[in-house]
């Protein structure tokens, strides 16, 4: 991150802690829901289940992070409209 600052090069992120930790944007599976996910095939098992026999789930809740403050370092404008869709905005 520092690095991309120093050259100011706007960046992209699969997780949120990264956008917390100064990066401009992220945009990934949430992770907390994919966990959900997996206590529920967890739980398939336990009551009898072949793991073989569950179908492959990919991740179906997406979460987008953007931090401001990282954009004007960088002389960026975040459009307001992708401000609006973002899941948090870290000023």
């Amino acid at each position: 991150m520092a690095l991309a600052e120093r050259y100011k090069l706007p960046t992209v992120y699969f997780q949120r802690m990264f956008v917390k930790q100064g990066g401009l944007i992220s945009y990934g599976p949430d992770s907390i829901d994919q966990f959900r996910r997996a206590a529920n095939y967890v739980d398939r098992i336990f009551k009898g289940e072949k793991p073989a026999d569950l179908p492959v789930q990919g991740p179906t809740k997406f979460e987008l992070a953007i931090n401001l403050k990282a954009a004007s370092v960088l002389g960026l404008t975040v459009p307001p409209a992708l401000i609006a869709r973002a899941d948090e905005v870290i000023e």
